[in-house]
């Protein structure tokens, strides 16, 4: 059908928005020699989108009420079996509410995309079916995943399955907690900051954020393109490595990977920690808000992996505490630019695009007011940094990434493996009504610390359960070289096997 046409108007606001000065006579030549682009523009809405092919048939499902939702974990249940055998045949998966389900709802944790339903299944969601999985529903999310806390989730906070009133981490708050709750065997998180990490953490899960591109993030709303991470959540390494075996690799569709490697994962395990080397970050203990209990935990597991046979060495690398100080430009000014003014997508890459979650999406403008007060502070500093100083912060940060990456990688030419704690803290209390609004804000950006230099570098790295404090799981880190999800599983598995870590 015909698009709308502007009119002389219009024209002329667009021209004076981008600077130009121009009379009547000049804005009606360029409107009556636009018109051949506009009938471009009426073909191309004519033909058929070139989307995947929905393969399993599922049924729209239903919003679980509080009988059946005590943390407030699921935003959706429908069952969707995969296919009859496969290596995850007999497997049950939440998927996180930023997934695309063809055919079941999707809010992302915000009210302002409450009513969007996909056409569209990701990459992830076939690659699971294909292997036999069966997709319970969708796990909450915090608000456009914007908060490392689970407060910021519509219509309410998710709960810590270990203490009612925690925090169950964010933004895979629903994954975490469905996990610990032992509703389900897997769950899908997404990491841009430690979205992955930060739930597996606060919940004494498993989660595997692995090398950046390693899985297809094709059908999952973006934030930004260079931090962008999906992945594995579990209850146990074997079936988190699993799990990455299924879903890991490249799709042709996402422009997030370059010549992505993939391994049998679950070949890792049982092999023992015997000479391996281990490097104990000393930045990534002593932060401003680190607990002693958290460091002394996490020393003690760096104990036992040198106990198991390991090389354990503390080393220095200074420059990891300015990782959060890189990030923020990238997440800020990255996530302004794309998730919102470019409604999820923005432009200039090949990939799949999805117009109809475009569409939803672009719906914040009239909505604005819903959006959390954790996505509005990053909206407004990016936006600020976009008008002020013309991303030239998110550039040079950009830049100065590549040293980040290289300090790594400097370190991780003698060590197989990085360990510090993936959080200096155990979940928080949920914030309540009348609480500061500062002390909001804090619940959603105070663990980022460990987590976030890691989304800037891409380098894989996954929380590990490795204690319990004042009834509260306490986890440690461990991260490789690029593409190197090997070597993690390997000691992650060795860990799990020495004991029972909530004992530990």
């Amino acid at each position: 059908m015909a698009i709308k046409r502007p009119n002389l108007d219009q024209i002329a606001e667009i021209a004076a928005s981008l600077g130009m000065n121009m009379d009547d006579d000049e804005v009606a030549f360029f409107l009556e020699n636009m018109q051949g682009t506009f009938d471009a523009y009426d073909a191309l809405d004519e033909m058929p989108d070139e989307i995947p092919a929905v393969k399993y048939p599922r049924t729209p499902g239903y919003r679980p009420g509080p009988d059946e939702n005590p943390h407030n974990a699921w935003y959706w249940k429908s069952e969707i079996k995969g296919a009859h055998d496969g290596k995850l045949a007999g497997k049950t998966v939440a998927i996180k509410d930023n997934v695309m389900v063809a055919g079941v709802p999707m809010m992302n944790g915000a009210s302002t995309l409450e009513g969007f339903v996909p056409d569209v299944d990701a990459t992830i969601v076939t690659r699971m079916l294909d292997e036999g999985a069966t997709i319970l529903g969708k796990a909450t999310c915090e608000h456009f995943c914007l908060s490392g806390g689970s407060h910021t989730s519509d219509p309410a906070p998710v709960h810590n399955p270990h203490k009612q009133g925690y925090s169950a981490g964010g933004s895979s708050s629903g994954s975490g907690a469905l996990l610990a709750a032992k509703q389900v065997d897997l769950t899908i998180g997404g990491d841009q900051g430690g979205s992955i990490r930060m739930p597996a953490a606060y919940c004494g899960v498993y989660g595997m954020k692995p090398t950046h591109g390693l899985v297809p993030y094709t059908g999952v709303m973006p934030i930004e393109l260079t931090i962008d991470h999906t992945g594995p959540m579990s209850q146990n390494v074997s079936d988190n490595a699993l799990f990455l075996e299924v879903i890991a690799g490249a799709d042709g569709l996402d422009p997030r990977q370059y010549n992505p490697q993939t391994a049998p994962y679950t070949k890792a395990l049982g092999k023992g920690v015997k000479g391996m080397k281990i490097a104990v970050v000393r930045e990534g203990f002593g932060h401003e808000n680190s607990e002693a209990d958290v460091d002394a935990k996490v020393c003690a597991a760096a104990k036992k992996l040198e106990a198991l046979g390991a090389t354990v060495a503390e080393v220095s690398i200074p420059m990891h505490l300015q990782g959060t100080i890189i990030w923020t430009p990238i997440a800020l000014e990255g996530l302004q630019w794309q998730m919102m003014l470019g409604n999820g997508y923005g432009m200039n890459y090949k990939g799949l695009y999805s117009p109809t979650l475009i569409d939803a999406h672009a719906g914040w403008r009239t909505k604005a007011d819903e959006l959390s007060d954790s996505l509005k502070i990053s909206m407004l500093s990016g936006q600020w940094g976009i008008d002020a100083y013309r991303g030239r912060f998110y550039a040079k940060a950009q830049n100065i990434m590549r040293r980040l990456r290289a300090a790594y990688d400097t370190v991780l030419e003698e060590h197989d493996l990085l360990l510090m704690p993936t959080l200096p803290l155990k979940a928080t209390k949920l914030p309540e009504p009348g609480d500061p609004r500062a002390d909001v804000f804090a619940r959603a950006f105070e663990m980022l610390a460990n987590t976030a230099p890691f989304d800037v570098t891409g380098h894989p790295s996954m929380a590990i359960p490795c204690g319990m404090s004042d009834g509260l799981p306490v986890s440690m880190m461990l991260t490789g070289k690029h593409f190197d999800e090997m070597s993690i599983y390997q000691a992650a598995h060795a860990f799990e096997q020495s004991g029972d870590w909530m004992t530990m």
